[in-house]
């Protein structure tokens, strides 16, 4: 009981946090040495904002990320990814190990962040605030739509109606005045991502 009360006391801390921390440049991360680093560093940038997993069905898009980075980079896209272990376990490994993975695989040059949760009571306060911004409004269309609607209505009838990040590669597009203006699912494809990148750049 005294467990499941300082956990209730502790998601509303990070809530409280969040709120406090009312733009996104007001956050703190965790860099590749575990310092402390401020998202003021990004601010005027166009920001996609992506929970990523080295293991998952969704990995090759960090091919399609890359791509998008290289194209858009020059004229201020910035993707920052945050490895997280919380989908199917499908992040294991250490920082350095996910790096380089990601190097080896699909030669990322985006900055890439120590792993956080997304979800629960130890969510990092960036996703407290993307989520508060942006709610879950669906998988759209499609098998691989219509597959993780299935697989997420087995686990929760209500999951719908809850902004949680879902699964993997879910991002997040953040304006250069700070402003979380869009969320896709990991099942929307790049070429709409391009496109809501494009208008803002």
């Amino acid at each position: 009981m005294m467990k499941r009360i300082i956990l209730m006391l502790t998601a509303a801390l990070i809530v409280a946090g969040a709120t406090a921390q009312s733009s996104i440049y007001d956050i703190k991360v965790k860099d590749a040495d575990y310092k402390e680093v401020s998202l003021k560093q990004y601010e005027g940038k166009v920001l996609l904002i992506v929970n990523t997993a080295t293991k998952c069905g969704f990995t090759p898009q960090y091919k399609e990320l890359e791509a998008l980075y290289e194209k858009y980079g020059d004229r201020g896209l910035v993707i920052l990814d945050f490895p997280c272990n919380q989908f199917g376990n499908q992040a294991p490994g250490t920082y350095r190990e996910i790096h380089q993975f990601c190097t080896a695989n699909f030669d990322i040059q985006f900055p890439q962040f120590q792993k956080i949760d997304v979800n629960g009571p130890e969510e990092s306060p960036l996703y407290t605030l993307l989520k508060q911004k942006q709610g879950f409004k669906g998988f759209g269309n499609g098998p691989k739509a219509q597959g993780m609607h299935r697989m997420l209505l087995g686990q929760d009838k209500d999951y719908a109606t809850k902004s949680s990040i879902k699964w993997n590669f879910t991002k997040f597009l953040v304006n250069r005045k700070g402003n979380v203006v869009q969320r896709f699912e990991p099942t929307e494809s790049i070429s709409e991502i391009e496109k809501a990148v494009e208008k803002l750049l």
